[in-house]
């Protein structure tokens, strides 16, 4: 049984999304601001966070941004969860590398179509467990890149990224589909996404970021000559 930790201030919020999960046959485990949380998210390892933003003491950005600096939770997908509709908070969410983002009010059906989608985006396929071209080796049921014999931290969004294009490798990405593969959907929000990701990859894989390849007006092209 997957398990998703509700992170959430709003005690009626927070067993709305709880009840739906559960209804889903989903284990959920609820906390009710963000160190809470955080410890949580550490010690029970969930397969998925639902995260939301407006909190006291310490908000959803500061604990999406301390889950990504340790190691026990870097990799666990992030579903923001918020009132903060704007564009702009949309877009900082999505540019920290969380997953997706539902703004409130929600549709609780849409909710859990959200997490599905996450959860289904993440799931290891048969066969298809390690990709491996050149030093790359990516790791796909621990969301692990090994880059000449090193592994590097990503993500769980730049890991998804990555497998996309490295799987594809030598064939030009259209930027709508790489959208679509990793983040579920494919808007102007996304388009910003997607390129903070590539700059982030570039930066993380060194002298290997030349690998990943700008097209012009198409998209991204993951290139490697063996």
């Amino acid at each position: 049984m997957q398990r998703i930790l509700v992170i959430e201030d709003d005690g009626d919020i927070s067993e709305l999304v709880a009840m739906n999960l559960h209804r889903r046959g989903y284990e959920v485990l609820q906390a009710y601001d963000g160190m809470t949380g955080t410890r949580m998210a550490y010690a029970e390892q969930p397969d998925l966070i639902i995260l939301d933003i407006m909190m006291p003491g310490k908000d959803g950005f500061e604990v999406y941004k301390a889950l990504q600096q340790d190691e026990r939770a870097s990799r666990i997908p992030v579903l923001f969860l918020s009132a903060r509709a704007q564009l702009e908070d949309r877009l900082v969410g999505l540019e920290l590398g969380a997953d997706d983002y539902v703004a409130k009010p929600f549709s609780p059906k849409e909710l859990m179509l959200r997490v599905q989608n996450v959860l289904k985006r993440y799931a290891p396929k048969p066969g298809e467990v390690e990709v491996v071209r050149g030093p790359f080796r990516l790791d796909k049921n621990a969301l692990k890149l090994h880059l000449d014999g090193e592994v590097i931290d990503l993500t769980a969004s730049e890991f998804k990224l990555l497998a996309y294009l490295v799987e594809r490798a030598g064939s030009v990405q259209d930027r709508y589909e790489i959208q679509k593969n990793v983040w579920g959907y494919g808007d102007d929000v996304q388009t910003r996404t997607l390129d903070t990701h590539i700059k982030r990859l570039r930066q993380k894989l060194g002298p290997y970021a030349d690998h990943l390849e700008t097209v012009r007006g198409v998209g991204y092209c993951f290139r490697f000559d063996d």
